[in-house]
């Protein structure tokens, strides 16, 4: 409990000097990074800090310990950080995460050995990344200013209250303190070994380490919140023009053939089908109402095609299609009389 207050003290102390510092802040820092000099400074201390002790003690545990080892440890503090996952899927009113992340628990802790061997992601159970941070930007808490808080590393004003919500969450807080500050060294040296990739792929990549970091950060949270709020949102609702398309059993929306309507008051062309597909009869058989009825289904493809974006040639194209006037029959010739020269239709 000590340590906990110790690391709050510590990030209430640097909140204070980071407000405190802003008013020397020059005039071409980054929006957004208004204490950009103090995170600076905070930065270097965090990355010497890292250099000369953190790093070099992950790698020994990463040399002396095998591979199987080292993932059953990273498997056994994960097993645990899916206590944290639940509450704040529960909070954000995931059930279905929520749920997966209590069956994960469940699952790696009966038959995993504590949670020593992840058999849940085998199953198919997602391993999901939640803390308190991201329930406050969930339900539309503004981020703030960017901060670096020094041992924790990047933050903003509502990371770093969540983080200390997040402490509430953690088991390990609640053992006592003989078994939790070996198993919260455990953890930071299991991580720190986990991303060692990561600040080789860092210093190669970035001109500027700590705008990197910076940008990477917010970025990424941004994008988890964005997803977070996009899991819940309604599919569109693409209807008709005139009106509210009808779902079908499906779902989706049923788009009528234009055959199926009649003229400009929607009556049924006459001779539909019992399959509810349109009946294209032969002009030359069907009555006056017949053709109109044709007409408006041929005028309603017209406009789908130019609606469509097909252009004025298909558009017409469509529009004349499945409308073949009959030619009149010519009368007769008397006998002994030659018969005239058929003159070949007119294109329409």
């Amino acid at each position: 409990m000590k340590k906990n207050q110790a690391a709050l003290t510590m990030a209430a102390a640097s909140l204070a000097l980071l407000v405190t510092s802003g008013c020397a802040t020059g005039p071409d820092r980054k929006p957004g990074d208004p204490f950009e000099p103090a995170n600076r400074a905070i930065f270097t201390f965090n990355d010497k800090l890292d250099t000369y002790i953190a790093q070099p003690v992950a790698k020994g545990y990463q040399k002396v310990t095998p591979q199987p080892l080292r993932q059953a440890i990273t498997n056994f503090f994960s097993n645990i950080g899916d206590v944290d996952n639940f509450a704040n899927n529960v909070l954000q009113l995931k059930i279905t995460d929520a749920v997966q992340d209590l069956m994960r628990i469940a699952m790696n802790t009966t038959f995993g050995l504590g949670g020593l061997i992840d058999f849940a992601t085998l199953a198919g159970l997602p391993k999901h990344h939640q803390d308190f941070g991201l329930t406050m930007g969930h339900y539309g808490m503004p981020a703030g200013p960017y901060l670096v808080l020094p041992l924790f590393g990047p933050s903003s004003v509502r990371d770093g209250i969540g983080m200390a919500v997040d402490v509430k969450f953690n088991v390990i807080n609640y053992f006592e303190p003989a078994v939790r500050n070996p198993m919260y060294l455990a953890q930071f040296i299991s991580a720190r070994a986990d991303l060692l990739g990561a600040t080789d792929l860092l210093k190669q990549a970035a001109l500027d380490p700590y705008s990197f970091v910076r940008d990477a950060y917010r970025q990424q949270r941004e994008s988890l919140i964005r997803n977070s709020r996009g899991n819940n949102a309604p599919l569109p609702n693409y209807g008709e023009p005139g009106g509210e398309a009808t779902p079908n059993e499906n779902g989706a929306p049923n788009y009528e053939d234009p055959g199926e309507s009649g003229g400009a008051g929607g009556a049924a062309a006459p001779g539909a089908s019992n399959n509810g597909l349109p009946n294209y009869q032969d002009p030359g058989e069907g009555s006056t109402a017949g053709a109109a009825g044709a007409a408006a289904a041929s005028g309603a493809a017209a406009t789908g095609a130019a609606a469509a974006g097909a252009g004025p040639g298909a558009a017409a194209a469509a529009g004349t299609a499945g409308v073949v006037v009959p030619a009149p029959s010519a009368p007769a010739p008397a006998s002994g009389a030659k018969a005239a020269p058929a003159k070949p239709a007119s294109a329409p």
